[in-house]
């Protein structure tokens, strides 16, 4: 059984459930990151039910039409509904920040861990190779990479996920810091835990309230960095539906098509608020010091 904290050093102070829920709910604008990123993952996971029409359909009889009754949001140079691709394209978009995250998350804790609480040379040589990491363009790093490899969606999301996870080591790297030199975390030493259980079962979980809030929030930059690469042509590739290959059709066609810009570019920028609003939320509710 794990010892309770004395007075002096108590835990970190990360809320359970009921307080937590508490301070979420009087934060409005996290509650409508919440609506919005709720609403998308529907529309993404319900996509064969919402969708009008199919998204790969061709129709050179439709081509580039106005948005209207049938179109909602018009069609595309093929003729294809852009609504349909809007929808459709929710899934992409939401595949690729879930796992590319996931896998950021996964070598952030890693290397943040080994580095908070072995500290000294262990810790010197990790935050190095951190710092080495962060002073290379990340974005140009995802061009090369995805240029000498063959453009795909794993390809996207390993790559991503790969150049994405710094952030969160030095996160979790100051968290160990702290809480490692707790009397709980002391006691349990002093009992005979090995460092991996000390790791795992007393430290990790207290550490991890940071690394929520920068995992919603790198779902939003892995999907703005995913519809980039799509627009940019080395991004998810034809015909699947993504909102930057919807957005590289309407550049082309801007002056006679201002709809293939419109309409992905508000899946965009609506998508990204509301992980950017339920992040700070997040932030707000799990350590109500930052307000301070």
């Amino acid at each position: 059984m794990q010892p309770a904290a004395s007075s002096a050093d108590p835990r970190p102070p990360t809320p359970g459930p009921p307080l937590f829920w508490r301070r979420f709910k009087r934060n409005r604008v996290a509650l409508a990151g919440s609506l919005i990123v709720l609403t998308i993952f529907l529309v993404a996971v319900s996509a064969p039910l919402l969708a009008p029409h199919d998204p790969y359909e061709i129709n050179i009889e439709k081509i580039l039409q106005p948005p209207s009754f049938e179109h909602p949001f018009g069609t595309d140079p093929l003729g294809r509904d852009v609504l349909s691709r809007v929808i459709w394209g929710a899934r992409i978009s939401l595949w690729v920040g879930f796992v590319a995250v996931g896998i950021a998350i996964l070598i952030g804790i890693g290397v943040g861990a080994l580095a908070g609480f072995y500290a000294g040379k262990i810790d010197a040589i990790l935050m190095r190779l951190v710092d080495i990491m962060l002073s290379i363009p990340t974005f140009f790093l995802i061009l090369a990479v995805i240029a000498i490899l063959e453009p795909s969606i794993w390809n996207i999301m390993i790559v991503i996920g790969l150049t994405g996870w710094m952030g969160v080591a030095r996160l979790v790297r100051g968290q160990f810091l702290g809480i490692k030199e707790m009397d709980y975390v002391t006691a349990a030493r002093a009992q005979g835990a090995r460092d991996f259980r000390l790791i795992v079962r007393h430290i990790l979980p207290n550490a991890l309230s940071p690394v929520y809030v920068a995992a919603v929030l790198g779902i939003a930059g892995a999907i703005l960095t995913e519809s980039a690469l799509s627009f940019l042509g080395i991004g998810v590739q034809p015909p699947k539906a993504s909102w930057g290959s919807i957005l590289t059709a309407g550049k082309d066609n801007i002056e006679i098509a201002w709809w293939l810009s419109v309409f992905p570019g508000l899946a965009i920028f609506v998508t990204v608020l509301g992980y950017n609003l339920l992040g700070e939320g997040l932030r707000d509710a799990l350590d109500p010091r930052l307000k301070l």
